[in-house]
Parts: structure tokens; C-alpha cells; sequence
């Protein structure tokens, strides 16, 4: 009679591996402002849990690897989680959570030179609304009209 040594418990269902809510956790290290944000982020699907799309209720522990789309940029940051923590602490605090990988921080690295190459178009713009005065002159310069005037006719 052969014994079959204890398989290790499962990360899943073991009591003694620490959890908290996704959106909770991306609260406190403080990748978004409020834990709403966070939230509607995670329904959104701009954050994944190793590799799916998950809910604001799924449960982050040590060691899981997140990838979150933040703002504007296409490119969505690593992140491997290192620590849970129930409050927004500072931000110090708040990244000993959490440790971006190697390829993640060079992805964001070419994505803001490339980024830096291309000048925004809303960057041209110097004032906002044009005055009174420049409204005018914009309107003078558009009186043309490409018929005949009555004199040359």
C-alpha cells in the first residue's frame, strides 16, 4: 500500500494565502484616485488578472501578475503583486505593493518616445477662445466670394 504524499494546498482555496478585493487593492497602491474609478475600470476591462478580465469583486493575492490600462496610453502596465494592504497609505508605502516588470517599464519607455516625437495637436494651440478683435479679423479675411462683381461684368 502505497501513500500519496499531501498535494500542496491550492492558492485558490487556501485559508492561510492573504486576499482582497481587486478593486480595493489598485485603490490602495493607489493606481486610481478612488476605489469607484478602480472599479469602473475593471468593468471597463482595462484590467486584467493573470491574463483575464476581471470584476471589481475577484480577489488579488501575493504574486498575481495585473495588467492595467491607464489614461490615454495604449501601452498597459505589468504590475506583480508583492503586498496587500487595506488603507491608501503614502505613495511609498503604496508601491512596496506591487513591482512593475522589466518589459512593462520598456514598454512604457518607447510609448513615451514615441509619444514625444509626435507633437499634439492641441499643443499648437496657444489661447483659447478668440477675442472680439480676432473674431473680426478672421471673418474680414473670409469676405471673398469667387463670382464676378458687378463692376466687371
Amino acid at each position: 500500500m502505497s501513500r500519496r504524499s499531501p498535494s500542496p494546498p491550492d492558492r485558490a482555496t487556501d485559508p492561510q494565502v492573504p486576499r482582497m478585493r481587486l478593486d480595493k487593492w489598485l485603490w490602495a497602491a493607489r493606481f486610481f484616485k478612488t476605489r469607484s474609478l478602480a472599479a469602473e475600470a475593471l468593468e471597463r476591462g482595462r484590467v486584467q488578472l493573470d491574463g483575464q478580465d476581471a470584476k471589481p469583486s475577484r480577489e488579488v493575492r501575493p504574486g498575481d501578475r495585473l495588467a492595467i490600462r491607464q489614461g490615454s496610453s495604449p501601452v498597459a502596465r505589468e504590475v506583480l503583486v508583492l503586498g496587500l494592504s487595506a488603507l491608501r497609505g503614502p505613495a511609498p508605502a503604496a508601491q512596496a505593493l506591487y513591482r512593475e516588470t522589466e518589459a512593462s517599464l520598456a514598454a512604457q519607455a518607447a510609448w513615451a518616445a514615441q509619444r514625444h516625437l509626435h507633437a499634439e495637436p492641441a499643443a499648437s494651440i496657444e489661447q483659447g477662445r478668440p477675442t472680439k478683435a480676432a473674431r473680426r479679423q478672421l471673418a474680414e479675411w473670409q469676405r471673398w466670394s469667387a463670382t464676378l462683381d458687378d463692376d466687371e461684368a
